[in-house]
């Protein structure tokens, strides 16, 4: 059925602000977008007067449905700890898609996430993009998305220098554990291509492989400077497409970041200083990377906390991030990070229809997420009037 949300404020992201204008989608995509456009007879019209209209939010650094909630040891799946170099553990099999996180976090206006393992080992194994529908991995995961999980600094270290007595114990011992995996990467490559089908395959540098030959991305967590700069200086020598995850200490070494071109999703903006390599944390990390060149997305690096996204992007406009970069860092920046962006997050014709009404700006505390749809589908409807909830 055609439907059309008409006398919105709408927020397209790549062509600007229309006010009170319509989008109309059919089959699950975008058909019309304007100030003009002509509501095709029969169509379901949703008034959203009053409303602003914006793509579905995207978190381009979740564990939604990897680390499951409640969270007690028997969702404990998004870490494997007995080898602190695991290139071949899949994301995908540890998602659960019927994870109770999943609801909330589209009742918080995000649509789509990028999901995986967490940050104990150096490498973690692949992440993977969802759209937040569907009862089956399958149904959900959008193909193509995989990257590697990458991590340096404390919690390496600590999983096992500190908890096991094995390497990498050091910040020397994180980076000489990644560069003895990349080149044995790289050398099996060589052999690959030398002995062809007579080659003994070896799953972890299979998946390994295609981050050295540039296939998919190596997604390298670190918080501190001296980390985010050692991660840039690996991947340079192994000439990886990569991104930083998180840059706590990002607006430190800003001009760097920007001259080399290093793109970061940064976040979770509300950490508290809950570790040492956290200790410098600033709500002002992304509008000073944002202004001085480097482009960014906001995470929110959680689980059913992923619902506060919007918040997280307002408080870096508090603190300085320009509002049209705000907005790009939870929509189109993620999605061109992930390689999605010819799908989501704008409101354009041809793009799939992931749509969010909000009762006001989204950014704001006292805003919410009336009506969410994924693929044209209405997945979550607001029962209660803002500023009217029911105390139980």
């Amino acid at each position: 059925m055609i439907k059309a949300i008409v006398n919105a404020k709408i927020h397209t992201i790549t062509n600007g602000i229309i006010d009170n204008g319509a989008v109309v989608f059919e089959n699950g995509k975008i058909t019309a977008v304007g100030k003009d456009v002509r509501v095709p007879e029969g169509a379901e019209v949703i008034d959203a007067t009053g409303k602003i209209v914006t793509p579905g939010l995207i978190d381009c650094h979740s564990h939604v449905g990897v680390f499951g909630e409640p969270m007690v040891w028997a969702h404990e799946d998004g870490n494997e700890f007995s080898d602190p170099v695991t290139p071949h553990v899949r994301g995908i099999d540890s998602l659960n898609p019927q994870d109770p996180a999943i609801a909330e976090v589209v009742s918080g206006g995000v649509t789509t996430v990028y999901s995986g393992p967490g940050s104990a080992n150096i490498i973690g194994g692949t992440g993977f993009a969802m759209k937040l529908r569907g009862r089956t991995v399958e149904e959900m995961v959008i193909p193509g998305t995989e990257a590697m999980k990458m991590a340096l600094g404390e919690n390496p270290k600590r999983c096992y220098g500190r908890d096991k007595k094995v390497m990498p114990y050091t910040r020397m011992g994180n980076a000489a554990v990644l560069r003895e995996a990349l080149t044995k990467a790289r050398n099996y490559v060589k052999r690959s291509d030398k002995e062809g089908d007579n080659l003994e395959v070896d799953l972890k540098m299979e998946a390994l492989a295609r981050v050295i030959k540039g296939e998919i991305k190596a997604r390298i967590h670190a918080h501190r400077a001296d980390d985010i700069l050692t991660a840039v200086r690996i991947a340079e020598e192994f000439d990886l497409d990569f991104i930083i995850e998180h840059a706590t200490e990002g607006y430190l070494i800003a001009d760097i970041l920007a001259e080399k071109g290093v793109r970061c999703t940064i976040g979770p903006t509300l950490l508290g200083k809950v570790k040492m390599e956290v200790a410098n944390i600033s709500l002002k990390n992304a509008g000073i990377l944002a202004k001085s060149g480097v482009k960014i997305a906001i995470q929110c690096d959680d689980f059913s906390g992923t619902k506060w996204l919007p918040l997280h992007a307002g408080i870096a406009v508090r603190e300085g991030m320009p509002e049209d970069e705000a907005f790009r860092a939870v929509t189109i920046t993620p999605a061109e990070f992930i390689g999605i962006a010819d799908r989501v997050c704008s409101i354009e014709a041809g793009k799939d229809a992931d749509l969010v009404i909000w009762s006001g700006h989204p950014f704001s505390s006292m805003t919410v997420a009336e009506k969410v749809f994924i693929d044209g589908n209405l997945v979550h409807e607001r029962q209660d009037p803002v500023g009217q909830l029911q105390l139980l």
